[in-house]
C-alpha cells in the first residue's frame, strides 16, 4: 500500500539522506519527496512510500524516532503519489472547458492533489455564526462531496469564512477555504485510519487550496451565486 510519511527534520546536509535510508531499512520504497517548509534550520517533509502491507508501521516510525533531532507529525494512507503544481492548471483547465459541471469537477480532484480522503463544497448561511451561537438554525448545506464523503457528512465549524487548517477534538483535520461567493467555501479532510495518525494541513496546502477555489472562483463566476443547498451531497 502507498503511505504519506510527514516529518520534521533537521535542515543540514545529511539529515534528508539518513530519513531516506532509515525508510529503507525498515523496508519502505520511496516513490517521491516533497519539501513543505524550510525555516529556523528545520524542514518539512512529505515521503511518500510503498510499504508492505504484512509489515506494522510500527517498525517504521521506531526507526525514525531514533535519528537524532527527527519528528514524525503524520502517517497515513495515500490513494496515489502528490502531483504537482503543474496538475493544478490542468484542473483549471478542466474547470474552464465545462463550467457546468466546474464545481463538482473541482471537488472530486482536490483530495488526489493533496493525499485527502475526502473534499465536499458546501454553502454557509450569511447569519449561521450568530444562529450557531444560539443554538437554533441549521448548518451548512452541502452542495456536492467527493465519492469518499462520510454520510451524513459532518462538516467543522468553518466561519468566519476563511482559508485555514482546522483539527477538531475527534482527530479529524481539515483545510477550508472560501470562494468569496455566496458563502461557498471548500472543505478538504483527512481522517485517521487504521491506527494510523494523519498530519495537519501544512499551511502549504492550505495556500494551495485556496488559490485553486480563487482561481475556480473567477472561472465559474456567476454560476456560483446560483448554487443550491440542497439536504443531501451528490457524489459521483
Amino acid at each position: 500500500m502507498l503511505l504519506r510519511v510527514r516529518v520534521t527534520l533537521p535542515d543540514r546536509p545529511g539529515a534528508l539522506g539518513q530519513v531516506a535510508r532509515t525508510l529503507g531499512v525498515a523496508g519502505a520504497d520511496i516513490v517521491q519527496v516533497v519539501v513543505l517548509e524550510r525555516l529556523g534550520g528545520r524542514a518539512v517533509d512529505d515521503f511518500t512510500v510503498v510499504w508492505p502491507g504484512a509489515t506494522r508501521v510500527e517498525r517504521l516510525l521506531a526507526g525514525l524516532a531514533a535519528i537524532p533531532g527527527v519528528q514524525v507529525d503524520g502517517v497515513w494512507k495515500a490513494i496515489g503519489a502528490p502531483v504537482n503544481g503543474g496538475h493544478d492548471a490542468e484542473l483549471l483547465a478542466q474547470v474552464a472547458a465545462n463550467p457546468a459541471d466546474g464545481l463538482a469537477t473541482l471537488v472530486d480532484a482536490v483530495p488526489g492533489l493533496l493525499a485527502a480522503d475526502w473534499a465536499a463544497a458546501a454553502v454557509v448561511p450569511a447569519d449561521w455564526a450568530a444562529r450557531n451561537g444560539s443554538g437554533a438554525g441549521t448548518g451548512p448545506g452541502v452542495v456536492y462531496a467527493s465519492w469518499r464523503a462520510p454520510s451524513p457528512l459532518h462538516l467543522p465549524e468553518v466561519t468566519p469564512l476563511r482559508a485555514r487548517p482546522m483539527t477538531e477534538p475527534g482527530g479529524a483535520r481539515f483545510a477550508v477555504a472560501p470562494f468569496g461567493r455566496a458563502g461557498l467555501v471548500l472543505v478538504v479532510a483527512r481522517t485517521d485510519e487504521d491506527d494510523l495518525p494523519a498530519a495537519a494541513f501544512h499551511i502549504t496546502e492550505v495556500d494551495r487550496v485556496a488559490q485553486l477555489v480563487r482561481a475556480a472562483a473567477v472561472i465559474l463566476g456567476d454560476r456560483l451565486d446560483s448554487v443550491g443547498t440542497p439536504a443531501t451531497a451528490h457524489r459521483v
